[in-house]
């Protein structure tokens, strides 16, 4: 296998004589993480209101969510690709930069078009996580990479959970614009903090950057997750879902042709076919739908009025603190996830996960009548999704060099969004579907609740299939916390793949 000097350089090995803080740089990018992740909350609360505040249909509303999904499933594997191109701390400054300019946008206007902007600007910034494990794998000493990386691949759902009760006492407080002006400030003060005390990593990948291949994934991504998103509204068997879901495949098809015959492709598509890259995405789909069935659910069913008999009664605060314990245990639970790593390996931290996200659904089928029920419940999901979030990149990581790490977590990342779309849409027709009446509402049923909570158990259970298919190389991945073994497995793994037998600089293994 040839390799280019780049490719065989460490990131250990061109570190910088004089390191930055270790505990600098995990605040910092697990802070990016999280306000990332407050955006992606930011109207949740305002989700019923929009169409009054935009002046515009409940159908055209919708965008502002949409428009934040499609920006970020194309901008989290082009960032990534340029990262390790050019520079991962550079592309991090960037697409933080993309997230306080889609703040300011509709902060200062009222209208569907400068909300839809400003909110696809927004979801550019999806690809901060993934940039940011990578420049962890290239900077911090391998002892502390493990709970590192835990604590930021969970900051997404630590930032979600916290941020709903916030985002709520401000939108029922206050103008909806003050939702806008605080994530521009928190990301002006990220933004600062990533330049002031991050630095940029010295690993690079080399090649030029495909656009042909950016603009295929990015049309074949639009066209799924389009037809996923608002298949409901247009309808499951309209021409235009039907017609999306066609071109996603042609396209997506032949943009797989294009990459695997191109130098320098977008996606390395041999990489992502290692069984264990490709098994870690496949869990990886499953455990977001899995995830977003829970931010679906449980807010419905704690803000129904409890005249239904089986609905909670909450206010839309109360709600949202309801939801805040979930985000605290991930907070907690992510160093347990990164000791279980480094002991028995990131497949069996991954399994654990859905085991636990299994578990948390079962129990709130028995629970969901009460509101300590509920809150216990996704405590228990919350857990799960940690232990979950965090043997991911290290999983990944185990299986590909460090100058593909922020490409390769970006994708990771992607397969994660379409499982959320997925559930989106999948939970999204069962509850409109199952539906009881009061007056001229038509509201959720208890049953379609339960039906929810079933398809998210039953979500869970596949991924933990899936993660038994991962291969048994647990100890061998768990080496991603170290840099240059992690290299010397990817290598490895490469040659094993492939048929043939490891290259001398990468027959070492730990």
């Amino acid at each position: 296998m040839h390799k280019s000097p780049r490719d065989l350089e460490s990131p250990v090995s061109s570190r910088s004589a004089t390191p930055a803080r270790p505990g600098a740089i995990v605040a910092v990018l697990a802070g990016a993480g999280i306000v990332v992740s407050l955006m992606q909350t930011l109207v949740v609360p305002l989700i019923p209101e929009l169409p009054k505040l935009l002046h515009t249909t409940p159908a055209n509303a919708s965008w502002a969510i949409t428009a934040t999904l499609l920006a970020g499933a194309v901008a989290t594997p082009v960032l990534g690709r340029l990262g390790d191109m050019y520079g991962k701390r550079r592309m991090l400054l960037v697409s933080l930069g993309m997230l306080v300019v889609g703040s300011l946008v509709p902060a200062v206007s009222t209208g569907l078009v400068p909300m839809v902007i400003g909110r696809a600007l927004q979801g550019c910034a999806a690809g901060v996580i993934p940039l940011g494990i990578s420049i962890m794998r290239d900077e911090l000493p391998p002892e502390r990479m493990g709970s590192a990386m835990a604590l930021v691949s969970s900051s997404l759902g630590i930032g979600g959970a916290l941020g709903l009760p916030l985002a709520a006492v401000v939108a029922q407080h206050a103008s909806w614009h003050v939702l806008f002006w605080t994530a521009a400030v928190l990301g002006l003060v990220v933004v600062a903090l990533v330049a002031t005390l991050v630095p940029e990593s010295p690993v690079r990948g080399g090649g030029r950057f495909d656009v042909v291949g950016a603009v295929g994934l990015s049309v074949g991504l639009v066209c799924l997750l389009l037809a996923i998103s608002k298949g409901s509204d247009w309808g499951w068997g309209s021409g235009s879902t039907l017609g999306m879901f066609a071109a996603a495949v042609v396209v997506l098809l032949l943009w797989g042709v294009f990459e695997l015959r191109t130098t320098s492709p977008l996606v390395d598509l041999r990489t992502t076919v290692r069984r264990q890259v490709l098994m870690t995405n496949a869990a990886s789909v499953v455990v977001g739908f899995a995830m977003y069935a829970m931010s679906l659910i449980i807010p419905q069913l704690l803000q129904l009025p409890a005249a239904t008999g089986f609905g909670l009664g909450q206010s839309m605060v109360a709600a949202g603190l309801c939801m805040a314990p979930s985000g605290l245990v991930m907070m907690a639970v992510s160093p347990v996830s990164a000791r279980l790593s480094a002991a028995r390996g990131p497949k069996v931290a991954l399994l654990v996960g859905t085991l636990v996200i299994a578990a948390g659904y079962g129990l709130s089928l028995a629970l969901m009548g009460h509101v300590w029920g509920v809150v216990v419940c996704s405590s228990v999901i919350g857990a799960g999704i940690a232990f979950a979030y965090a043997s991911m990149p290290a999983l990944i990581m185990g299986a590909v060099r460090a100058s593909e790490t922020a490409a390769a977590n970006g994708l990771n990342t992607l397969m994660r969004s379409i499982g959320t779309s997925t559930s989106a849409a999948v939970i999204g027709v069962v509850l409109s579907h199952m539906t009881v009446r009061m007056g001229p509402v038509a509201l959720p049923s208890e049953s379609g609740f339960r039906t929810g909570l079933a398809i998210g158990l039953g979500a869970a259970l596949a991924a933990a299939l899936v993660t038994l298919a991962v291969p048994g190389r647990a100890r061998d991945a768990a080496a991603a916390t170290a840099p240059r073994a992690a290299d010397a497995n990817a290598d490895a793994n490469a040659d094993a793949d492939a048929g043939s037998a490891p290259e001398p600089e990468s027959a070492a293994r730990p």
